[in-house]
């Protein structure tokens, strides 16, 4: 049994001790770390934590050569097990690496568990070891005894995670399956009983979309390990558990009644992650098959495995029950103001996006609105679209509903898919004409007929106004009162005046600003008004002038909202589509 024992070294260093015991190692034994975590699209260099390497086979010490940034060789004898100990600095509060102090250990075992090369089809235990007193344990991962986990493989080693410390955790049930939620970081005011009977209808509801009852889920038992800190977002999937970070302020607390925005984002993202445990963790790219964990894994198939993902996230708290129609029309809202919003949404298709995530939705800069478009939020629209497209067909022969369930179906209970799988699945419940839709939508920049389709469902699609910002075609932080240019975008009013990443607007027209919709009030009536702008960049003060244009260079923002009057069609249609 290849065996982890995994000790907290030192708390106030934010220090794991790992000692990796392997069997009956190969005379030349080659030992790696993860460069990059599944779901998550960046090669992160993992090992640059490591340190204070020492190994031993029996008494004998066994030098280890290093081979490349995250590879080792030991030059083993005999059958003696090869006991190799080393150090990782874990201070990273995300959801992707590891992290320890004084009130709290979290990691992933990419992080943290050397992969012994040619022996990853073998079962891996871990053993915690030297916790604080008081502290308690949780993951996803079959427990064998006290502090000792067990997984059938590498993959399944890495694939989850653990969260220490002193935590809430709660229980339920969604059909007949265990599901555990452990918060970390909740203020006394959290209502936990809430968080479980609402995270345990969207359970529900995801269960049921996929299995109907035919089947059961792919996993006996759940964890959701969410984080509760001063302001952050994001989560990330794994075969039987989730590891989520949100704002404490965004947790239900006693007594509140109401469903505020900060709560449904935090459904949403629970939502999201765990629609994930189906696609993306069993339906996957062919490509990840087998992940190889030494380099970027590559696929054009993010828009589905995380743009459809993305679409039936918010979707799902309809069909639960937990937020209204009228909610959930002002979510999708924002999301499509926010794809039309970057002049990368016609440079860039989602199908590109996705082969380029590790270089350019990963690794953003200020010019990034103008180069890429968001294979999460593009294409969760192209998904809608899709989905309205089969449902207002002449004669409905399919819902995107109906293909997500024959996918997972044709690939045995979730497994490797291509684009042709998906596009061949479509053609057949859907006719050809909506699998070729579909392939024009992912590789072309081309405007979705969204405003049409919805009408038919008796939604109306109305432009909204766009702010100062942008008409002007900035993007700023104006956080106590000093305006901070992020990003200018192509073809703008302000990139023609000259305004740059990294400037700071001090005034407009001779008047000091501390907001930048404030300089609208330094207009007069002309009929091309214009800003003098005076800006910092590197200590010197610069006056530049912008010619305010009616709309800025990217589309309005979108307002949803149903229409007054609809046919007995289209309330039929968009029933079905919002109750599932």
């Amino acid at each position: 049994m290849i065996h982890y024992k995994i000790e907290i070294a030192d708390v106030h260093a934010h220090l794991y001790r790992v000692t990796l015991t392997l069997p009956a190692p190969a005379a030349e034994q080659r030992l790696s770390l993860p460069v990059w975590i599944p779901g998550s699209y960046m090669v992160r260099e993992f090992s640059r934590h490591l340190s204070g390497f020492s190994a031993r086979q029996g008494r004998r010490e066994i030098d280890l050569q290093q081979l490349d940034k995250c590879s080792w060789l030991a030059r083993c004898s005999g059958k003696a097990a090869l006991v190799l100990s080393y150090q990782v600095y874990a201070f990273d509060t995300s959801v992707r690496a590891a992290f320890l102090d004084a009130e709290r250990g979290f990691f992933n075992g990419t992080g943290l568990c050397l992969r012994a090369e040619g022996r990853e089809a073998e079962a891996h235990q871990i053993e915690l070891a030297g916790l604080p007193a008081g502290w308690q344990v949780a993951s996803g991962m079959r427990e064998i005894g006290k502090r000792r986990y067990e997984a059938a493989d590498y993959d399944e080693l890495v694939d989850h995670p653990f969260e220490l410390g002193r935590f809430w955790r709660g229980r339920f049930e969604a059909r007949g399956v265990a599901h555990e939620f452990v918060v970390a970081g909740a203020l006394p005011s959290f209502d936990g009983e809430r968080l479980l009977a609402d995270s345990r209808r969207i359970c529900e509801a995801q269960i049921d979309f996929w299995h109907a009852g035919a089947s059961k889920p792919p996993f006996d038992r759940y964890v959701f390990l969410l984080n509760a800190v001063d302001d952050s977002y994001g989560g990330l999937e794994h075969r039987a558990s989730t590891a989520l970070i949100a704002a404490r302020r965004d947790l239900p607390r006693l007594g509140q009644g109401e469903m505020n925005e900060g709560y449904a984002r935090l459904l949403g993202l629970i939502s999201h992650e765990y629609f994930h445990t189906w696609n993306v963790k069993r339906l996957r790219p062919d490509v990840f098959a087998r992940f190889d964990y030494s380099q970027e894994n590559y696929t054009e198939l993010l828009w589905f495995f995380e743009g459809f993902t993305s679409y039936y996230d918010d979707l799902f708290l309809v069909r639960a029950g937990l937020i209204d129609e009228a909610r959930y029309l002002k979510l999708i809202a924002a999301t499509f103001s926010g794809v039309l919003g970057v002049p990368g949404l016609h440079r860039m298709s989602v199908a590109q996006s996705s082969f380029e995530a590790w270089t350019k939705y990963y690794r953003q800069d200020e010019n990034s609105p103008n180069a890429i478009t968001s294979y999460y939020t593009k294409g969760s629209m192209i998904a809608m679209a899709l989905d309205l497209t089969l449902r207002t067909a002449a004669k409905p022969r399919a819902t995107l509903d109906s293909l997500m369930r024959a996918l997972w179906q044709r690939s045995g209970g979730g497994g490797p898919v291509s684009e042709q799988d998906i596009l061949q699945t479509l053609a057949q419940l859907g006719g050809a004409e909506a699998a070729e839709k579909l392939a024009a939508w992912v590789h072309g920049t081309g405007e979705l007929p969204l405003p049409q389709l919805l009408e038919q469902l008796g939604l109306q699609w109305k432009s909204d106004k766009q702010t100062l910002a942008q008409r002007l075609g900035l993007r700023v932080s104006d956080s106590g009162g000093s305006i901070n240019v992020k990003q200018v975008l192509q073809g703008s009013a302000a990139m023609a005046a000259g305004v740059c990443a990294g400037d700071e607007i001090l005034a407009s027209n001779g008047w000091r600003l501390k907001r930048l919709d404030d300089a609208a009030l330094t207009l007069g009536g002309e009929r091309q008004p214009r800003l003098q702008l005076l800006v910092c960049r590197d200590q010197r003060m610069l006056t530049l002038e912008a010619l305010l244009p009616e709309q800025g260079p990217c589309g309005l923002p979108v307002k949803l909202s149903a229409a007054e009057k609809s046919t007995p069609r289209a309330a039929r249609l968009r029933r079905d589509w919002l109750g599932g």
